[in-house]
């Protein structure tokens, strides 16, 4: 089992990150969350350019994958730099449609996810009962816990969110019936785990972000005229969370290998657990100019700890960890 990236897989990890260094992504962010979905959709079609979305496509319909352990790259370099949009829904719904094996509803709707046309939303059975972004999406799927597959027929009610770049959804009521049935449950249950991989994913790269941006800070801000960064209560702490983060990295490779339930679920533990941290980590050392909006740092603080719950949090991936 190889636990590295292979050449052509960290190349591609590369492109991605460039293309984001050169994206203004945090003013993108801000005008998500105010609701204003232009900057945010023209971002996505960049990304769609590099084949990510693609990836969670089968190839017999216009896609490159499934390629779990390239999603799973692609998807920390969303977190770290902190893009919004229902980036993790919209693969989910290509699992879910590509495993359901119905060729019209494949047909009638991969195409145009493998090409990033269009962000999409969706709820499952064992994740949140709330769609992402669902005023942004051009559909909005909902799997019932009875086997029903339906195609919402708007976005639904509002509700408030701990991230306001993460805007969710009571889910309006049920439109269209797609399919209903076992292969239904079954394929939501795929579903529900390549959406736990990749926002495990999201968490190793919001963690690395805040730590990164946590350390530089560290070597910059003074006390007793020295930087904070040497010294060893500060060291320690952000020792812990780099250990916490590079614990996370091979049990998510894993998980992209396997995608069992038991390696996705402790991939999501960990991670979501290892984000949190590097979050309470980069708050404290920033002290009280963590705590403003105008600091860019703000808006990956924002997105650690609904990542870690998203999909399932800790107590739900500890139980199936240990089920």
């Amino acid at each position: 089992m190889r636990f590295l990236p292979t050449e052509e897989q960290s190349d591609y990890a590369r492109t991605l990150r460039s293309l984001l260094g050169a994206a203004a992504v945090p003013a993108t962010v801000r005008a998500w969350a105010a609701g204003d979905h232009g900057p945010g959709l023209a971002l996505w079609s960049r990304l769609a350019g590099t084949g990510l979305f693609a990836l969670a496509v089968p190839e017999a319909h216009d896609g490159a994958g499934p390629l779990p352990v390239e999603l799973a790259l692609g998807y920390t370099e969303l977190g770290r730099a902190g893009v919004p949009g229902p980036v993790v829904e919209t693969a989910a719904a290509a699992v879910l449609l590509a495993e359901l094996g119905d060729e019209t509803l494949a047909k009638r709707f991969l195409p145009g996810l493998a090409s990033g046309s269009a962000p999409v939303t969706v709820t499952l059975p064992g994740g949140s009962p709330y769609a992402l972004d669902a005023d942004a999406a051009a559909h909005r799927f909902t799997v019932t816990d009875t086997g029903e597959l339906r195609l919402a027929d708007g976005p639904g009610d509002p509700l408030a969110s701990t991230d306001p770049a993460r805007r969710l959804y009571r889910p309006a009521e049920a439109g269209e019936l797609l399919a209903a049935g076992p292969a239904v449950t079954a394929a939501a249950g795929t579903a529900l785990r390549w959406a736990r991989l990749l926002t495990a994913a999201q968490c190793l790269g919001v963690g690395e972000a805040l730590l990164a941006r946590t350390v530089e800070y560290a070597k910059q801000r003074t006390q007793f005229g020295t930087p904070i960064g040497g010294f060893q209560a500060v060291k320690h702490r952000l020792a812990d969370t780099l250990l916490a983060l590079e614990f996370a990295r091979p049990l998510l490779w894993a998980a992209a290998l396997s995608l069992s339930r038991r390696d996705v679920a402790a991939a999501k533990l960990t991670a979501g657990e290892a984000a949190y941290a590097a979050a309470l980590t980069a708050l404290q050392l920033h002290g009280a100019v963590g705590y403003t909006e105008e600091l860019d740092l703000s808006l990956w603080l924002r997105k650690a700890r609904p990542l870690r719950d998203a999909w399932g949090g800790p107590s739900q991936c500890r139980a199936e960890v240990v089920g």
